[in-house]
């Protein structure tokens, strides 16, 4: 029995990838209010009876993009501190750092919201949720008592998607281990 649902969460998710990978190309084609539900089925080699499994309309479909890539966005965030007791910045490998990652695996999206007027307030979305983070798991370590948390979590969130569009920008020319690599590099001037 596990091996037949494990089959249809398969089937599920490749069609669902399908249809994500789909509106993301057509998005990058024509506007969105110019996508239809068989421009999308069509590209996905799906029919509408699939499409309309999972969702019930095509804004439907990108909010799905948009909660996945976020979840991702968090998680990649905190994994440098997951399961740690005391986070130590200085103690900080670039290994650790998963962010840049998480841009290259959703490369097309990324490249989709910010090399074009596509979900610009997605931007600001991604800012709002890594500086929610830092508020939520980094500034109550701040040992200064004269820092502002909402500032100093505003300067983090902002630097990092920075470095996130820079990426984008330069066309991915840079690797994930060499973002990770930099950003460190930029803590560790700020903590000398």
């Amino acid at each position: 029995m596990t091996n037949k649902n494990d089959y249809i969460d398969r089937r599920i998710l490749k069609s669902k990838k399908a249809l994500k990978d789909a509106i993301i190309s057509l998005m990058q084609q024509k506007d969105f209010k110019e996508v239809t539900i068989s421009d999308i089925v069509r590209l996905a080699d799906l029919n509408r009876g699939t499409f309309y499994k999972h969702y019930q309309y095509k804004e439907d479909l990108l909010d799905d993009i948009i909660d996945e890539v976020i979840t991702d966005l968090i998680a990649s965030y905190r994994e440098p501190y997951q399961n740690i007791a005391t986070f130590d910045v200085s103690k900080l490998s670039s290994n650790a750092i998963k962010i840049f990652e998480h841009v290259h695996k959703y490369a097309e999206f990324y490249k989709l919201i910010v090399n074009s007027n596509v979900l610009t307030s997605f931007q600001h979305k991604i800012c709002i949720v890594i500086k929610d983070l830092v508020m939520q798991d980094v500034t109550g370590k701040l040992t200064n008592p004269n820092i502002n948390k909402e500032l100093i979590a505003s300067y983090h969130s902002y630097a990092i998607f920075g470095m996130m569009i820079e990426l984008i920008h330069s066309g991915f020319k840079y690797s994930s281990s060499y973002m990770a690599e930099q950003l460190l590099a930029i803590i560790h001037s700020h903590n000398n």
